[in-house]
């Protein structure tokens, strides 16, 4: 990503995102002093137990304490279901002022559809366990685009257990021109737990076209299979591949891409939930959207890379 791109970012957090999250910054204090009220409030009922041995006292008192508690989880859920929606749309509106970004639309639920993620044979799984949030919708270029949280699990053949598939960010786009060939390039640390997938894609009469890649550094942190006729030269250009490798190297995420005829399928992996707030310690934190603000920033810039290109 260029400087001046973050750059400009961090000027637009320190004038529109930090004052919002300041102003939630004040509403989860208020929300940790309560938490502390009920705590004390409960262990004061609970010695005056110890010391009268009245039950009925202590029932009588437990009731409106009871309320409050039930009260606070509300306040609490309320919080944590309204910070991202509003730091996020704040961050989308910095992204879609950018060159070449239409508008781009938010919504908390829904997502990409089981059947898409499936056709970008990136992952081979009958994804028993499918859930997708924070659907985030736009053009790039022409290029019409939807990306969201996802998890996909799947029942472990070993173990009583299911285990992770794929956890992160899922992006498909559209590509406006009819084309015809598919590319899948997975990440070479992860050969060994992708076995299923490329045997699946040699099934289908695809192959390993590394020697096709003349970027060094990509060829060797990525696998790269098409299937035979594809033109795979110039599918990324070398800028854009070096700025993959660069930010793999730099957040330690992986990266997943397919180009299966006019669609394209991009997933990085995310450990951790996005922009999910704390409650026991400040959100104010420029790293906090950062990390969201690079992820977007790149699955976008692989689109619009090849939508310039092609």
């Amino acid at each position: 990503m260029e400087m001046s791109t973050l750059a400009q970012f961090r000027i637009f957090y320190n004038h529109t995102i930090y004052p919002e999250l300041r102003r939630l910054e004040r509403l989860r204090k208020r929300l940790l002093g309560l938490l502390f009220i009920a705590a004390f409030l409960l262990i004061g009922i609970l010695i005056f137990e110890i010391y009268l041995h009245i039950w009925v006292v202590t029932l009588f008192l437990s009731i409106p304490i009871t309320f409050f508690l039930f009260f606070l989880g509300y306040r609490i859920r309320t919080f944590v279901q309204t910070f991202k929606p509003q730091v996020m749309r704040l961050v989308l509106d910095f992204i879609d002022d950018q060159p070449n970004i239409g508008e781009l639309s938010y919504t908390a639920i829904g997502g990409i559809e089981k059947e898409n993620f499936l056709r970008s044979e990136i992952f081979v799984t009958p994804a028993p366990i499918y859930q997708t949030e924070d659907s985030i919708e736009g053009k790039v270029g022409q290029m019409p685009f939807t990306l969201c949280e996802m998890i996909v699990r799947e029942d472990s053949p070993v173990r009583n257990r299911t285990n992770y598939v794929f956890k992160g960010i899922f992006l498909h786009a559209v590509f406006t021109e009819e084309t015809e060939g598919r590319i899948v390039i997975w990440p070479r640390e992860y050969r060994q737990y992708l076995s299923r997938s490329i045997r699946h894609f040699n099934q289908q009469g695809g192959r390993n076209v590394d020697y096709e890649v003349m970027n060094d550094k990509f060829r060797e942190t990525f696998m790269t299979y098409a299937l035979e006729d594809t033109h795979v030269v110039g599918t990324l250009s070398e800028p854009m591949q070096d700025a993959i490798v660069n930010y793999r190297q730099e957040t330690g995420k992986e990266i997943y891409l397919s180009f299966i005829d006019e669609e394209i399928f991009i997933a990085i992996t995310e450990p951790k939930n996005i922009l999910e707030p704390f409650i026991f310690k400040s959100n104010v934190s420029f790293e906090l959207v950062r990390s969201f603000f690079e992820d977007i920033s790149l699955l976008l810039s692989i689109v619009e890379d090849f939508d310039q290109t092609h």
